[in-house]
């Protein structure tokens, strides 16, 4: 099967990319902890603020690895050649999304785990709930950086889109100061990130026991926003840099 094959493919590539492992891996696990000791002896607060950067952490991360990586497939004309087989491009994008996806599930159970067990972070919900949503956040990251990356022509301007699709989903998803207390056109540009919802997931859980409807629902935004990020990006996607 030809998505199974780029799966594996673009796992392979990562295995002989030790740096790129650390940066998924190890980074996320230690932003966790400067935060921890930023909070030291206020324990609810870095409750609450480490458990929405399980979720962000994640989508940073892997929207720089991946708008990089897929500039660096049409640059060095990678995409070109996997284009005179039967590869199509949302087989590569999918393939993408799976295989980094994994990546991100080694990555949020590592953070997570680490977060729990070592730093004693306290949630009213699960762990499994908040790495289900962490790595949705990750294959976000992942959708939104292989879409991106069809506008760039170096990597420094695949770098520069953090800001631009980044930034903004940062200062309006509620993590700095509450949605509801936004103007209303602030609200209304929150409403249509999907950062937002991912947040607001997290919060879901860190309040109650049980999964509740608006984190089902928020949850499925995300996807729904993942879907349509790699859809476009397959229809944007080129196969050389000019």
């Amino acid at each position: 099967m030809i998505l199974v094959s780029t799966v594996k493919r673009i796992l392979s590539q990562l295995r002989h990319d030790p740096r790129t492992i650390a940066m998924i891996i190890v980074v996320p696990t230690l932003l966790i902890t400067l935060m921890y000791f930023m909070y030291e002896g206020q324990p609810r607060v870095f409750d609450r603020i480490a458990l929405t950067m399980l979720g962000v952490f994640p989508f940073i991360v892997m929207f720089l690895i991946t708008s990089i990586a897929m500039l660096r497939e049409r640059t060095t004309g990678t995409l070109e050649r996997l284009f005179t087989t039967p590869v199509g491009k949302l087989d590569l994008l999918f393939g993408y999304g799976i295989a980094f996806g994994l990546a991100a599930t080694a990555q949020a159970a590592v953070a997570a785990g680490f977060a729990y067990w070592a730093l004693d972070m306290t949630t009213a919900g699960g762990i499994g709930l908040v790495i289900l949503i962490a790595v949705a956040n990750a294959v976000l990251g992942v959708a939104l950086g292989l879409l991106c990356s069809a506008f760039a022509r170096t990597e420094f301007q695949a770098v520069q889109f953090m800001p631009l699709v980044v930034a903004p989903q940062l200062l309006l998803c509620g993590l700095f100061v509450p949605r509801d207390d936004m103007a209303g056109w602030l609200q209304a540009i929150s409403d249509v990130l999907p950062m937002s919802y991912s947040v607001e997931a997290l919060t879901e859980v860190g309040m109650h026991a049980e999964p509740t409807g608006i984190m089902w629902r928020d949850l499925t935004v995300v996807v729904g926003a993942i879907v349509v990020a790699l859809v476009l990006g397959a229809a944007t996607l080129r196969r050389r840099t000019a």
